[in-house]
């Protein structure tokens, strides 16, 4: 069974395959043999579906979720675009295999392949299952975004942000405690781990420790430290992950539709193009092109469409956490990372 124990030396939470009745597991960050009764501190997200698990084809791999909500009053309708236009984007731009690469959507034949609970959480298991140096993972998530309370301390504003999967009114949302517990902190040194979440209230989806706070008047920026005051670690084993989310978690997200392309997220739209126009340089680059584009989109007709898909849940969100969410006339795409970096001079790359 998949589980994550801290290593009794290093204390490094790992991802491991845990056979019956098995007696020691090696640490992945310093090769310690943790035996027998020193194996402490199961995740409280351990749970991991049974059944077999694909094969792992590359040191490239991905996992890319696009949720359309069909046939629901949640329905989205470029969610499942989006996650292919990234997916074009990883074989094209990045040289991923097609063969690495795990697409979940409601419109995929295969039972397996849609973007229920169950299949996420299997889908993130398998991104950073044996992982190790060299390798480059990326999490891709187009679909409804909310939040509820935090009654653990460890959120800097009180709430928990969540992803929603196809079945989340019956089996509930992915909060980004069990995000960062499940491909955050196993990651071992040396492996690259790049999310991008297109939802709304994802600005801290992935519970990273540092939050990349721009200054677009005067042109610079701040890391701003998130990790919480009773001292858990959020961060990695090692390795590095940096996320690019659409919105502050207190912001909404938008979708952008034309009469001659299918519906879209204006954050993906944005990401994408502005690695294809030559804007995916360094970090800095990438996420002030992705601003200026997006800003450029705020027109009124956009506020009226993200209105009219988001409400439902917006209202929802509201009833959880008991606040009123932020005007949705402004959206600023978000940079967080597991340690903070030169985002000026530091290339980007996957």
């Amino acid at each position: 069974m998949l589980t994550i124990v801290n290593c009794a030396r290093c204390h490094a939470p790992t991802l491991q395959l845990r056979t019956q009745g098995a007696k020691s597991i090696r640490c992945t960050t310093c090769k310690a043999v943790t035996l027998g009764k020193q194996l402490l501190s199961p995740s409280p997200y351990n749970h991991a579906p049974p059944g077999p698990l694909p094969q792992v084809h590359s040191s490239k791999r991905a996992v890319l979720c696009g949720v359309s909500y069909k046939n629901s009053r949640y329905e989205l309708d470029g969610c499942v675009h989006d996650a292919e236009l990234m997916k074009a984007l990883l074989i094209s731009q990045f040289k991923f295999p097609e063969s690495s690469i795990v697409l979940l959507t409601e419109e995929e034949s295969d039972p397996n392949r849609r973007p229920t609970k169950y299949n996420m959480r299997m889908a993130l298991y398998w991104l950073v299952l044996g992982c190790q140096s060299g390798d480059s993972l990326v999490f891709y998530y187009s679909g409804h975004g909310s939040q509820q309370k935090n009654y653990d301390g460890d959120e800097k504003d009180g709430y928990d942000e969540t992803i929603c999967p196809s079945d989340f009114e019956t089996e509930g949302p992915i909060v980004d405690d069990e995000i960062n517990w499940t491909i955050v902190r196993p990651l071992p040194r040396g492996v690259k781990l790049h999310a991008v979440i297109d939802a709304c209230h994802s600005g801290t989806a992935l519970d990273l420790p540092f939050l990349c706070r721009m200054d677009d008047r005067q042109g610079g920026y701040v890391w701003e430290d998130h990790r919480p005051r009773s001292g858990l670690w959020k961060g990695t084993s090692g390795g590095e992950v940096i996320s690019f989310s659409s919105c502050d978690d207190g912001q909404n997200s938008i979708q952008i539709s034309s009469s001659n392309i299918p519906s879209t997220g204006a954050m993906t739209s944005c990401f994408i193009q502005a690695i294809l126009h030559g804007h995916g340089t360094t970090y800095w680059n990438l996420i002030n092109a992705m601003r200026s584009m997006i800003s450029r989109m705020l027109l009124p007709q956009d506020e009226e469409e993200e209105e009219g898909c988001c409400a439902i849940l917006c209202f929802l969100a509201t009833l959880l956490t008991g606040k009123s969410p932020t005007s949705g006339s402004r959206q600023e795409p978000q940079l967080t990372a597991s340690e903070p970096f030169d985002v000026e001079t530091r290339l980007f790359s996957l």
